[in-house]
């Protein structure tokens, strides 16, 4: 058998384009290399590992509308269950950003309450009502439209699932980049639940997590939550108002209840409350190139900080209704609310006493959806299906305020927006007596039709004096056809090929930065995304290992495009469906036990973008001046798991986990400048003693600790009168402490 050192020193890479180039980069090579040996040599069946009767867990996941295997599902998917989510510590959107390859998430100036998400290279990087994010967010089946409140706490998570690339024939709005479910733990009428963790950190960090079931009898019970959440900005406000700049203050509750109301019907209702007070980031003048020196305090001259106020609520009603053994009827009804009420201040250091931009606004914003889903089997369990239809409705309201305070620049702007969804779905697959029941083709299709509306009113004033109002009014219409084919093949029993070939479709809107009014009042149409993708399902080695990678080539069309019209103000653009765009990439994970004690998980993304074609408002190609940003060519992470021999008072664990990605263009365009985040890597710890012997129930205390090399990074990077970013977290460690019943 080889040696180590004889397999490392075999492995060579050959790189093929763009996306493969960092590959042969020292720090990757080397590094990846070395990882890869070690995995070999470590799952090579040895006599005394092959001796051991050990195996991964099988991870379920629900992403097709039906309970099934992770790797029996051909998609390309990262689930986390419990037990993972907390073992990551991963409690909102916004901390899945270094656990999935491809997956990018950003801040948004305004504050923690409106994350950006792109996945494969493709996001929305506004937060503009009119507007849909390319990632959709979704809530036990319950699509979020508006990413205002999205990175808020919720209070119990059973499991979170990520699908990369374009959804559609299994999802109620469609989207060209991705989505994220999060699945509630429901309630149970098997018995008493009680869980309550605590967790007290760094930044003076404080979080209490409380759920309990309550079942009232064998048909029904309840489930209550309640979290609070508290952390200090690391950038001091040295001027007057709030203590700190990106403070967090969130609470959340939930209530559900299950009815079974008979062997064939049961009936889950859920309401949810989340409110955030946090203070928006510090937004750092820095250099155009490099990382500057992390701050740890703001400029003396600011005043009145405040804090934001987001607020989310929402009912959701699912019932579920077996006709027969083989036909289910399902219904998700669901009604959500969100008022965000944000404040920015920024760049005093430029101009002294006075801030260089003073922003705030008010958003409200009301949705309704409804879907009915039709689940089952047929001829003899060969065909499976999936078919339903799908109804979105909601309004929203904007007054904000823009003040350009050293020029005397003042703009007020009011806007409203009503847009309404219709879509037919269905997907079906069948397996064939041909191939010994090997071969598993799948089609999907959606129809959709949207409307939507959508009123600007801008008033400028010029030292305290009006200088006169303007009015848009737009109403645009979108349909669109989706099909999908999906043919996999069982090559044995543990490793799975698949082929698919998927379309997504983003609707248009309106564009609230527009030249004209005129400009608004058009719109812009929808964007289309084309997936080819071939994928591997595998577990080897008695499942002690297993493999899952897809690569794939996207074909993008009439991409929503931002131009610069006015060459002396970067800030009025027309979004024109200008762009033509390739993305091609990969998307690997690898869980490998490598002895009954240690487990190691690695993942690895590789992104190539390249803009064909980008139109101007002239007629003229200018796709030379267009970047894809935050796509990193390379993204990976590595971790590794050790369960500690049993102690007499209980079972101890340790993780580490280091994440690394390559450098990303943070602008789209090279008009003036371009503006790129310098790579990074962040490294995790984490150790666990649980089973600890006490009279009734599980008690677990963990020790963490993240970024422990106290990385200094860009989350973001923009433009506000001069190069700007927001930084992230500094190194923070504490503990959690959880009881379970």
């Amino acid at each position: 058998m080889k040696t180590f050192s004889e397999i490392k020193n075999s492995i060579t890479f050959t790189p093929s384009g763009t996306a493969l180039r960092s590959l042969n980069q020292p720090k990757i090579s080397a590094f990846l290399k070395t990882t890869i040996a070690a995995t070999i040599a470590a799952t090579l069946p040895t006599q005394s590992l092959a001796a051991e009767s050990i195996m991964l867990e099988e991870v379920i996941v629900t992403a097709q509308k039906k309970v099934e295997s992770l790797q029996d599902t051909p998609i390309s998917i990262v689930a986390f269950d419990s037990s993972s989510l907390e073992e990551k510590g991963i409690n909102t959107v916004v901390d899945i950003r270094n656990n999935v390859s491809n997956l990018q998430l950003t801040a948004h100036p305004d504050g923690g309450a409106s994350p950006r998400i792109f996945m494969r290279g493709v996001g929305y990087n506004g937060n503009q009502l009119t507007a849909d994010p390319s990632v959709a967010v979704y809530m036990d089946g319950v699509y979020t439209a508006r990413t205002q409140g999205q990175a808020m706490e919720v209070g119990d998570i059973e499991r979170i699932e990520v699908l990369r690339g374009p959804q559609g024939s299994l999802y109620g709005r469609n989207s060209t980049g991705g989505a994220v479910n999060f699945i509630t733990a429901g309630p149970s009428t098997d018995g008493l639940e009680f869980k309550q963790s605590f967790t007290g950190g760094s930044l003076n960090q404080k979080r209490s997590k409380t759920t309990i079931n309550l079942p009232v009898n064998d048909d029904f019970a309840v489930k209550l939550g309640y979290l609070v959440a508290k952390k200090d900005g690391f950038v001091d406000n040295a001027g007057t108002g709030e203590d700190r700049f990106g403070d967090q203050d969130r609470t959340a509750w939930r209530v559900g209840m299950l009815w079974e109301a008979s062997d064939d019907l049961s009936l889950r209702y859920s309401y949810d409350h989340s409110s955030l007070k946090d203070t928006a980031a510090y937004i750092s003048a820095v250099s155009a190139s490099g990382v500057d020196n992390r701050p740890s305090s703001g400029s003396e001259q600011v005043t009145g900080l405040k804090p934001n106020d987001v607020e989310s609520q929402g009912h959701t009603l699912i019932a579920t209704w077996d006709l027969s053994d083989n036909l289910t009827f399902k219904s998700i009804s669901s009604h959500r609310e969100v008022e965000a009420l944000n404040y920015n201040d920024y760049h005093y250091e430029l101009f002294g006493p006075i801030p260089a931009l003073s922003i705030a606004g008010l958003q409200t914003q009301e949705q309704t959806t409804q879907e009915f889903q039709f689940l089952g089997t047929a001829l003899d369990d060969r065909l499976d299906f999936v078919a339903g239809a799908y109804y979105f409705h909601e309004e929203a309201d904007e007054l904000s305020t823009s003040d350009v305070v050293p020029f005397g620049v003042f703009t007020e702007t009011d806007l409203s927006i009503e847009n309404s969804a219709l879509a037919l779905f269905g997907q079906a697959t069948y397996t064939p007596d041909a191939f010994d029941s090997r071969m598993h083709i799948t089609f999907g299709a959606r129809w959709s039709e949207d409307e939507r509306e959508a009123s600007l009113k801008k008033t400028g004033y010029y030292s305290g004096f009006p200088t006169g109002s303007e009015s848009g009014l737009g109403k645009n219409d979108f349909s669109s056809f989706n099909p999908s084919l999906v043919v996999a093949y069982d090559l044995t029993n543990d490793i799975n090929l698949y082929g698919k070939v998927v379309s997504g479709y983003k609707t248009g809107g309106f564009n609230v930065l527009a030249s004209t009014m005129q400009a608004f009042s058009d719109g812009y149409d929808s964007e289309e995304l084309t997936s080819y993708e071939l994928g591997i399902k595998s577990e080897m080695l008695d499942n002690r290992v297993r493999l899952n990678a897809a690569v794939f080539y996207s074909d993008y069309t009439d991409i929503q495009t931002g131009v610069q019209v006015d060459p002396t103000d970067p800030k009025i653009t027309d979004v024109l469906n200008a762009g033509k765009a390739s993305i091609t990439g990969l998307e690997l994970e690898l869980t490998a036990l490598l002895t009954e004690a240690l487990t190691l998980d690695f993942s690895l993304g590789l992104l190539d973008t390249q803009y064909k074609e980008i139109i101007d408002g002239n007629g003229n190609e200018v796709s030379d001046n267009f970047r894809f940003i935050n796509a990193p060519e390379t993204s990976y992470s590595l971790g590794l798991d050790y369960q500690f021999p049993s102690l007499a008072f209980g079972e101890l664990k340790g993780i580490i986990n280091y994440s690394w990605q390559d450098e990303k263009f943070s602008k789209g365009t090279v008009d003036n400048g371009v503006y790129v985040i310098e790579d990074y890597g962040l490294l995790s710890a984490r150790l666990t003693l649980s089973e600890l012997p006490i009279s009734t129930g599980d008690l677990r205390i963990s020790l963490w600790g993240k970024n422990i090399t106290d990385e200094e990074y860009y989350l973001s990077h923009t433009t506000i009168f001069t190069h700007s970013a927001i930084y992230g977290d500094p190194k923070s460690y504490g503990i959690d402490v959880t009881f379970e019943l």
